[in-house]
């Protein structure tokens, strides 16, 4: 479920709470948001301020619908601390040494750093911090690439009525991977020729435009006064005032973000739908072998060789979750009392079921009370490994926190992986497992994030997922959207809650976090798509928005009915 966010480019182009810690729950005063449909509209633009805290504003009194996190803080939560939770963060991981993260990163105590022992005995080495399962891993196929891979030498060629009963289904995998695989590639190779096309006709007009102005960082005004006397320059002004207009004022800029698409889909095709990239070489296991566990290390920022550039993703998330918020750098993170554990189990490519499953496994046994997990795809080798892994997390009371994906599609017709259930299946596996679909900050018809999934029965709430701004490797921040970045919002709200509630379960505070949030009556955009509109309350099990003021206070209400 990666999301290139190149889409204007083409329209253009178209047109455990850790034992000993206490904590002390705040004495609730405030009262639940509930009625927000009166609400006015924003009909100006966010400022860089708002932009970057949007997800911890309110409603209410910022009519941004933000999760109410800066208003819980103030009013709610105010100096009451309460007890450290461990929040495994399973992606492709994390910089550990992040100026606004290395003061919440989990330390393994049990563990004596650098002495090459596995003092604790839990199976793995001087994890001070967590557990990397790729090793030097970073480029791998799509798993409908691998499927189509391994089972190519079998099927090609052969016709539907000479495969046994036996093979029928693994040949009907077989045949569903290979017409994604097509799909894919070709989708891939028609858009970064479009997008090597606009680049060549944006730097001509560029060229051209900047020579005459004098300076390469023209503004709208600039270019709306600039008169262009020729035919040729007219139609070099119009592609640019269409570009300043839709994607960005600073045309470099533009062309640089225009350069990033293309290298995008370029390194799709090199990696992705490589047929003989063998990216598990590196890891020196069997990931069809569930019992070969002998394998990673504890580099969990990723390979030292790639400058940690791989772990961009892994540090947004975490960053989200728990960015230190009383450094007064970077961002504040919705977590105060969060731990992040880092485990590396994401490539650059899809997932391995196996990795998936261990990482989910390894989180819990050493002490996470809440696991993110923003990843998925659409095709799985081994769904039941990742199935059993869940119902162990559910059996040891940790609460999984799920991006629901960002192919606008509706889950409650397309199984995705990992989930707590499908189309066919709808009978939750478990009662530990929260689907986030994606917000915008537009409250109005475009409150969806047009690339979000969503689906009544698969997914269970929504929470900001547009343009967040959140930690990159090296002291860096920078703006992500996706599934991924609503999924750890709610992470943020769920160890909040179990730090001041412990008696809590994870089947009680999913049900907090769904029952406690925002509602509207408005019908919204989906998919992107201004024809395809539907209610908001339709869009997920909650029909809700989550929101961590609303959260704490049913948290306190159930507690003291216990």
């Amino acid at each position: 479920m990666k999301i290139p966010f190149f889409k204007p480019f083409l329209s253009l182009l178209a047109a455990g709470i850790i034992t000993g810690c206490s904590s002390t729950a705040p004495k609730i005063v405030s009262t639940p948001v509930k009625q927000i449909d009166s609400i006015p509209l924003k009909v100006r633009d966010l400022s860089d301020s708002e932009l970057k805290d949007w997800t911890n504003r309110d409603l209410i009194l910022d009519t941004i619908p933000g999760m109410s996190v800066n208003r819980a803080y103030a009013e709610i939560i105010k100096n009451n601390q309460p007890s450290p939770v461990i929040v495994g963060v399973v992606d492709s991981g994390v910089d550990i040494d992040h100026e606004d993260l290395k003061g919440v990163i989990w330390t393994n105590s049990d563990e004596i750093p650098g002495n090459g022992k596995d003092d604790d005995k839990n199976g793995y080495i001087d994890d001070i911090h967590g557990w990397n399962f790729l090793g030097d891993a970073v480029a791998e196929n799509m798993e409908y690439t691998r499927i189509y891979k391994r089972l190519k030498p079998k099927y090609e060629g052969k016709s539907d009525s000479s495969v046994s009963t036996a093979d029928r289904a693994e040949y009907n995998l077989y045949k569903a991977a290979k017409a994604e695989y097509e799909k894919e590639y070709q989708e891939s190779v028609q858009t970064r020729d479009q997008y090597l096309q606009i680049k060549e006709q944006i730097l001509t007009a560029h060229n051209a435009i900047s020579s005459e102005l004098g300076k390469e960082d023209y503004t709208k005004e600039e270019l709306s006064e600039f008169k262009a006397e020729t035919q040729e320059m007219k139609q070099y002004k119009s592609i640019l005032s269409q570009i300043q207009y839709n994607i960005n004022e600073n045309i470099p800029e533009a062309i640089s973000e225009l350069q990033e698409a293309i290298d995008y889909y370029k390194d799709r095709l090199t990696t992705h739908f490589n047929l003989d990239l063998n990216g598990r070489a590196k890891t020196g296991d069997d990931p069809y072998d569930i019992t070969d566990v002998n394998y990673g290390n504890n580099q969990v920022s990723g390979p030292s060789s790639d400058k940690k550039k791989n772990a961009k993703h892994g540090t947004h998330v975490a960053g989200i979750i728990a960015a230190d918020r009383s450094n007064n750098i970077g961002l504040k993170g919705i977590a105060s009392n969060a731990r992040i554990m880092a485990v590396r189990a994401v490539p650059d490519g899809d997932e391995y079921d196996k990795d998936i499953a261990l990482a989910i496994r390894y989180a819990v046994d050493n002490g996470a009370k809440v696991i993110n997990t923003s990843f998925g795809k659409y095709f799985s080798t081994n769904p039941e490994w990742v199935i059993d892994a869940i119902k162990y997390a559910a059996k040891n009371d940790v609460l999984i926190v799920n991006a629901a994906g960002n192919e606008g599609l509706d889950l409650d017709t397309k199984r995705v992986y990992p989930n707590d259930q499908d189309p066919v299946n709808t009978q939750e596996i478990a009662d530990n497992f929260l689907t986030v679909g994606a917000l915008n900050y537009e409250y109005g018809a475009g409150l969806v994030a047009d690339f979000s999934n969503y689906g009544k029965t698969n997914v269970d709430v929504f929470a900001p997922g547009t343009k967040i701004w959140s930690t990159t490797p090296n002291d860096e921040y920078e703006y992500l959207q996706g599934t991924s970045m609503a999924s750890p919002a709610v992470a943020g709200i769920a160890a909040i809650i179990r730090g001041y509630y412990p008696k809590l379960s994870a089947a009680q505070v999913k049900q907090v976090i769904m029952d406690s949030g925002l509602t509207t009556n408005a019908t919204v955009i989906v998919a992107g798509d201004n024809s395809n509109t539907k209610k908001f309350q339709n869009l997920s099990t909650s029909g809700k928005m989550a929101n961590l003021y609303n959260a704490l206070i049913l948290a306190d209400q159930i507690s003291k009915s216990n």
